[in-house]
């Protein structure tokens, strides 16, 4: 063990750093091996998808998730079906 203050100091720091950089590799591996497998899962996926005769996968995810009336069109609508008219005799 060193008996200077910046040996003492720099002895202390070197597994610290050492360890702090293994950490970091270690999360980059996982993300990058993560990214590389949806990507090629997604590849995958448009190569099943145009064998089978349907459309890509992002053609078929917003049409359906679209709606055919504004949201606040929709909003609209509902709050005139709750709420009665004032003509309405079952009032």
């Amino acid at each position: 063990m060193p008996e200077s203050w910046w040996g003492n100091a720099i002895f202390s720091l070197i597994p610290t750093i050492v360890l702090g950089l293994l950490f970091w590799m270690v999360l980059r591996f996982i993300i990058r091996g993560d990214r590389t497998a949806r990507l090629e899962y997604d590849r995958i996926e448009a190569e099943e998808r145009a064998k089978a005769g349907l459309p890509p996968r992002g053609s078929a995810d917003a049409s359906a998730a679209a709606p055919s009336t504004a949201p606040a069109a929709q909003a609209a609508e509902r709050a005139s079906a709750s709420t009665p008219s004032p003509d309405d005799p079952a009032r």
